[in-house]
């Protein structure tokens, strides 16, 4: 069989657009409707998604970016117990959420993905992330964010712990420098042999624990050249750990807008891009740079030079990689980071995304995309009724689930 691509839905409330909820036909409460989720996730079910992602973060998700912006992005479910009410609404797509290192233990973590796993007869997954925002930190009785390096170490313990604790009756318990877990869980042992392992650190200390624990990768590129630069780098280090690079799957993010002519996708661009204010665009990108004083630069003059952070230096390095390359001001900088928080975005028909998707497919750039809609439903919807048929018509997609578990649907070993 050719070998075919991996898709993700990444579900977000009214979209992933900074000013989707501004947009006429996005659902503004959407972030506590059940049923918007459910309508979501069956829909990418109907698709033969591979997978549904639920991002989260243990407070607001974007600081000063406006009240209205921030109240209808930051609303939302809890993940894990969103994901269970999914896993009884579906019965193949693969269901994966985030959970941070930093403020999570690894027993209790362990236990509720392998509750979510068995509940859906084998399709969870854990998206681990050590979370890089003073928010966050600050809800946690933190002094302040740990440094990056800090994080990491606890997140290959933590990751260890937990893989470990997914083995069943087999595990012989843990002492190390972070944690100290004495019992195997109280489950058998997952339908898929365990959960499957999500990361997005892209970091140098990221990738090694990436190649070292992780099953798919989510990452952030603008270009074939980046894309292709991060898949051969991570790919590379995996033999270190005894592992074959096809163990892991690379899945770049992609926020893609299409209709039936390219006029009228461009023309669908151009109202997401105008519901955008200046000053929040500016406060989004200041706080995924970890920068306070942004705003204080003129608006239509170039990036500063940006101080050393402990936040999430590898979006850090695209942000100012792309700004530089493309010669963009901080208004145009703002805008761009506004529709996808710096993933890739595209624009036009049907033939035209699949093109793009399938040259950085076959180019070594990703082994499936992480599909990020401007606005739900419409963009979601959009790209299942237009963009997967003509990846299917391409022999790039699955017309039919071939087995049951996440694992069966990414084409990953089980676990021994």
């Amino acid at each position: 069989m050719t070998r075919q691509m991996k898709l993700g839905a990444f579900l977000w409330a009214t979209g992933h657009h900074i000013a989707a909820w501004r947009h006429p036909k996005a659902h503004v409460t959407a972030g506590i409707d059940v049923d918007h989720y459910i309508r979501l996730a069956r829909t990418a079910e109907a698709a033969k998604f591979d997978m549904v992602f639920c991002e989260d973060a243990a407070g607001l998700r974007e600081a000063n970016v406006g009240i209205a912006s921030q109240t209808s992005r930051s609303i939302g479910f809890e993940p894990i117990s969103l994901l269970s009410a999914l896993a009884v609404q579906t019965s193949r797509i693969g269901l994966v959420s985030t959970a941070s290192t930093s403020y999570n233990e690894p027993y209790g973590l362990a236990r509720i993905f392998l509750s979510l796993d068995r509940l859906s007869g084998g399709r969870a997954g854990w998206n681990l992330v050590t979370s890089a925002s003073p928010i966050e930190a600050a809800n946690f009785g933190a002094t302040g964010l740990k440094p990056h390096a800090d994080r990491y170490e606890r997140a290959r313990e933590f990751a260890e712990v937990v893989r470990g604790l997914w083995q069943g009756g087999s595990f012989p318990g843990h002492d190390g420098q972070s944690f100290s877990v004495r019992d195997p869980l109280d489950l058998p042992r997952s339908p898929q042999g365990a959960p499957v392992m999500v990361q997005a650190g892209a970091s140098d200390v990221g990738r090694d624990l990436a190649a070292r624990t992780a099953d798919v990768v989510f990452t952030a590129a603008q270009t074939l050249e980046e894309a292709k630069a991060f898949y051969d780098d991570l790919k590379g280090r995996m033999a270190a750990y005894g592992r074959e690079p096809d163990d892991i799957k690379i899945m770049p993010g992609v926020s893609p807008v299409v209709a039936k002519t390219e006029a009228e996708a461009r023309e669908k661009q151009e109202e997401l891009q105008a519901l955008i204010p200046d000053d929040v665009g500016v406060a989004l990108l200041s706080s995924y740079l970890s920068i306070s004083d942004l705003h204080r630069h003129p608006i239509d003059g170039p990036m500063p030079e940006l101080p050393e952070t402990e936040g999430m230096k590898s979006r850090q390095a695209l942000v100012v990689e792309q700004s530089r390359r493309d010669g963009l001001s901080i208004r145009q900088l703002a805008r761009h980071f506004a529709g996808a928080r710096g993933h890739w975005r595209i624009v036009g028909t049907p033939a035209q995304i699949a093109d793009e998707l399938q040259a950085r497919f076959e180019g070594g750039g990703a082994d499936g995309f992480n599909v990020m809609p401007s606005y739900f439903p419409g963009e979601l919807d959009a790209f299942c009724d237009l963009v997967v048929p003509e990846l299917q018509r391409r022999g790039l997609f699955r017309r039919e689930y071939e087995g049951s578990t996440l694992r069966e649907h990414l084409g990953l070993k089980r676990p021994a």
